[in-house]
């Protein structure tokens, strides 16, 4: 038999799912994986559930049904005064992840080169790969992860095609500052490279930061692709409901490969995605208050049972330093130990980067019940004796 593809096949399971199997086995509080608890807005739900009985029940248009494009254009339009034509410059995928891959192997060719900044999310690299073309990694670092910008143009070059940038950043838990994004932006526009920018974490910014998209920035608006996510906006991340704003001469490409990769997504979920969309100011800012309220309660608890623990500025997740509990082993093999003896499972932030060298973090997720995260924090005080 022929062998599989070599990217793909050479690829390792994912982190997440490594140490959720191993909280499963073990019985462990699942602090690892990042997802919510507690299901979203019983309104969106209930839209949901309605359409589901009502119908139709066939393929929506493929790239996304008009209600659910009008509204996530007049989503950008409402919170950052940017302008996309619904019809030409929006389409709907399932899951961020299909966006970025409709992204990366409609725009990227062989020989291509793209900017990732790590830590980043795992999926980043082999869908980069797949595509042919060849990642130039940037390494932020612990605890502020400033964008170091002489690395950053040292990585830009004439091969540069695209670089890929996360903000609020997974699993940094960093929102980039404006002097950052102008860096970022200054050498997009004398390399001509495309901007694709993973922005799922938009309405997820604590202590009153305010989320800025790169799109906004002069010479941009023509070069960035922004993704977002209903999962992370509504709490609802089993549904898979992502999209991409664009400029029509990207998108183009765009929408053809997401016509081969999943043609279109539920239609009953687009429309109460639609229907979400609308939702009051205070729904959004109430998401980031709860959440906030949950990082400052497990931060507490990390502190209290010996972590030194970084900022979080964004997000679902807190990292925090292993070393002041005297444990020299890497962060894997911490994760492992946390998960079998104190009954609490994290993910080590080594597993976030390909070329960098960060292995004494720990990273939590916070967007759980205030019963389960107090739960986490007396165990791991009870094992290091905080």
């Amino acid at each position: 038999m022929k062998p599989a593809n070599t990217t793909m096949a050479a690829l390792g399971t994912t982190v997440f799912e490594v140490m959720s199997r191993l909280a499963i086995e073990h019985g462990s509080i699942n602090l690892g994986q990042g997802f919510p608890d507690e299901d979203g807005p019983a309104d969106v739900r209930r839209v949901a559930a309605d359409a589901l009985m009502d119908g139709p029940n066939q393929y929506p248009p493929m790239a996304g049904l008009p209600e659910l494009r009008r509204a996530i254009a007049a989503h950008a339009r409402r919170f950052y005064g940017l302008d996309y034509d619904w019809e030409n410059e929006i389409v709907v995928t399932s899951g961020a992840t299909e966006a970025l891959a409709d992204c990366l192997l409609g725009l990227l060719d062989p020989g291509d080169e793209v900017v990732l900044l790590e830590p980043l999310y795992d999926s980043y690299p082999p869908i980069v790969e797949r595509s042919g073309a060849t990642p130039r990694y940037v390494s932020l670092s612990p605890p502020d992860w400033r964008l170091p910008v002489e690395a950053l143009e040292a990585a830009f070059g004439p091969k540069t095609r695209m670089i890929l940038l996360n903000t609020p950043m997974n699993p940094a838990a960093k929102a980039f500052r404006r002097d950052e994004l102008e860096a970022v932006a200054r050498l997009c526009v004398e390399h001509d490279a495309i901007c694709l920018c993973d922005e799922v974490y938009e309405h997820l910014l604590f202590d009153g930061l305010r989320h800025i998209p790169i799109a906004g920035l002069p010479g941009m608006r023509e070069r960035t692709l922004r993704i977002g996510s209903a999962g992370k906006i509504f709490s609802l991340t089993g549904w898979k409901v992502g999209w991409i704003e664009g400029p029509a001469e990207l998108m183009g490409a765009v929408a053809k490969t997401h016509q081969f990769v999943t043609f279109t997504t539920a239609p009953n979920l687009q429309k109460a995605v639609a229907h979400g969309l609308g939702k009051e100011d205070g729904y959004f800012a109430g998401l980031a208050a709860a959440l906030q309220a949950k990082r400052d309660r497990l931060s507490a608890g990390l502190d209290r049972a010996g972590f030194g623990v970084l900022p979080s500025e964004g997000t679902y997740f807190v990292s925090a330093d292993v070393r002041p509990l005297g444990f020299d082993g890497g962060d894997e093999a911490f994760c492992r130990t946390i998960t079998r003896e104190a009954g609490v499972t994290a993910v080590p932030v080594s597993a976030f980067f390909r070329r960098g060298k960060v292995d004494h973090l720990a990273r939590f997720c916070f967007c759980k019940r205030d019963a389960t995260l107090d739960e986490a924090s007396g165990r791991l005080r009870a094992y290091f004796g905080g």
